[in-house]
């Protein structure tokens, strides 16, 4: 990505003029890339010649005690939160001898990858000496989370390394999304610590402190050139946006998927029961999945109740599972935090391996509103969609925890909290239902984790429905129900174009303990119908828009553009709406 690059690019101009204007337009643009990357605004971009005077004139006495290196970090570091642990960690990996904008950035990921696994070291010698059980669970929680966050950061390093400008807006939306994670698993790690007794949470959490200001300090950097390149609108993007409109599969699909989607699905494995099947649980058929391999693998799974606790792992790509039904093909446990496990660990069903596509099958967790805190799907899985899937709980009933996710025609089920976490995630068409609590209890439909600022994350709801179900709908008027609530600082939420049931609370929000969060969220409704979309009566929190979305706005988190959603749904043959329904 160095200057030399750029000038043999140049020189293959000719004497064309055309080719001419094409070259020089990819040298200007490759230049002002450098800039961006380098964390400057569009504002320092106009004055980008008097910063490079003062970082090579030596007459200039201020600019003269300046290291060249040291102000190129400081570029860097200016879009950071934790400027000067940026500015600290750079200068002392770079040794002050790279003024290399890209060089840097990768630095910035790298130092980031050792604070974790600082961190993973620690959380292994908190559990030699812990002796609480629940805080036990939680460091091996921990040790989990941490090689998740590494593997995210390290896979934006190796992506960022292999920098091609003709893909670079795929780039920034992938390396946002997989820092975004880095900081989540870091986040969950602390979260585990909830009602532990024992010195190893505040241990814990102290030794992620400079893992997660790094990881943060990452997002920060790549976040402000992501800002920076909507603002100039730079014409080698272009492409990007083409590819999304068309009608044609992505590039990356490769030919045996394009056929397997052309022709049907045929399973590798089915698992029955009814010993109809190769296997007869559903974990015997996971266990014959090829590591890390880019071809689709197809479990089909025939009607009947799979007591198993079942987990597509990070190493099991593209895994295809397709039942005969959501109300046929049930996957169910009963896992819970009373019972003493972690939230984290209670999912009946979860999917960390990326590109997962799930079809025609439900899963329940069956411990109850009693038993608090039991997931029954924990996705984690990138670029994951599910298709006419019902997901039945309680408390937390889908843990949507990172990466992004859609939804459609799916049924969810649940009382607090029942759709969470911080994935970049879309529900289309899907059907929210409302339980009944406990008597002493209320319901939230959403807790969106958001705790950096920077982060792509958000929950859609997009022409969804929420309902009460038959046994809740009689006290529909005593015990409330509320759109969602800030379970993290910046949570974000927001519903578009859905019907929401006179369930529904006229404050459509409720706080999460006392004013934390208020200010900082970012909630809003855009075009919802039925008696429980008023806006008239919400609350009146900072962080609670009743007026600023529009149809522009709402555009922005739809699944065409909010997850990238024509690039990769489009390939799983699933129906899905890019953008807004049209407003009659």
């Amino acid at each position: 990505m160095g200057s030399q690059g750029y000038g043999h690019i140049a020189e293959r101009g000719g004497n064309d003029n055309k080719k001419k204007k094409k070259m020089a337009i990819i040298v200007v643009s490759s230049l002002i890339l450098v800039a961006m990357v380098v964390g400057v605004t569009v504002g320092l971009l106009d004055h980008h010649t008097s910063g490079n005077t003062a970082a090579t004139t030596s007459g200039d006495s201020r600019s003269g005690e300046i290291h060249s290196s040291m102000k190129a970090i400081k570029q860097i570091c200016q879009p950071t939160d934790y400027k000067q642990a940026c500015v600290d960690s750079l200068s002392s990996a770079s040794g002050g001898n790279t003024t290399d904008p890209k060089e840097l950035v990768k630095l910035a990921f790298k130092v980031a990858v050792d604070k974790v696994k600082e961190a993973l070291e620690q959380s292994q010698v908190l559990k030699d000496a812990e002796k609480d059980p629940r805080a036990s669970k939680a460091l091996d929680n921990c040790k989990e989370l941490m090689g998740y966050a590494i593997d995210d950061l390290k896979s934006s390093l190796n992506k960022f390394g292999e920098f091609n400008l003709n893909k670079l807006q795929q780039l920034i939306d992938d390396l946002k999304i997989w820092l975004s994670a880095s900081v989540t698993y870091q986040d969950t790690c602390v979260d585990g610590f909830d009602n532990t007794t024992g010195p190893a949470g505040a241990s814990m959490k102290k030794a992620l402190i400079g893992a997660s200001e790094l990881t943060s300090n990452s997002l920060a950097i790549v976040n402000e050139l992501s800002t920076v390149l909507g603002d100039l609108k730079l014409p080698f993007l272009n492409h990007r946006r083409l590819l999304e409109t068309s009608n044609d599969f992505p590039s990356w699909v490769s030919d045996g998927r394009r056929q397997l989607l052309a022709a049907g699905v045929k399973p590798n494995v089915v698992v029955a029961k009814d010993g109809s099947g190769k296997f007869k649980t559903i974990n015997e058929a996971i266990a014959t999945i090829p590591k890390n391999s880019n071809k689709p693998y197809v479990i089909y799974v025939k009607g009947g109740v799979y007591k198993e606790m079942v987990m597509i792992d990070k190493s099991m790509w593209n895994v295809m599972l397709i039942g005969e039904g959501p109300e046929k093909t049930i996957i169910t446990g009963n896992a819970n935090f009373i019972d003493g496990i972690p939230t984290f660990k209670t999912a009946t069903l979860a999917v960390v391996g990326e590109g997962f596509i799930g079809k025609n099958f439900g899963v329940q967790n069956t411990a109850g509103p009693q038993k608090h805190q039991a997931v029954a799907l924990r996705v984690q899985s990138d670029k994951s969609v599910f298709y006419n899937c019902q997901f039945d709980g309680y408390q937390d009933t889908l843990y949507a925890h990172t990466h992004r996710q859609f939804y459609r025609d799916c049924t969810i089920s649940g009382t607090i909290d029942f759709i969470f976490g911080d994935a970049a995630v879309v529900f289309q068409n899907c059907k929210i239902v409302v339980r009944k609590p406990m008597d002493n209890q209320q319901n939230i439909v959403t807790a969106q984790g958001r705790k950096d600022r920077h982060e792509p994350t958000a929950i859609i709801i997009h022409n969804c429905t929420v309902v009460a179900d038959k046994e809740y709908y009689p006290v529909r008027n005593k015990i409330p129900t509320y759109l969602g609530r800030p379970w993290k600082e910046y949570s974000r939420t927001f519903y578009i174009q859905s019907q929401l049931g006179d369930l529904i609370r006229p404050e459509g929000w409720l706080p999460w303990m006392g004013d934390f969060g208020l200010n900082t969220c970012f909630y809003a409704e855009f075009n919802n119908r039925g008696p429980g979309a008023a806006l008239t009566k919400r609350v009146k929190w900072r962080g609670v828009k009743t007026s600023i979305m529009n149809a522009d706005h709402a555009k922005q988190f739809t699944t065409g553009v909010f997850i990238q959603g024509n690039q990769w749904i489009k390939a799983t043959g699933v129906p899905y709406a890019p953008g807004l329904l049209p407003i009659h």
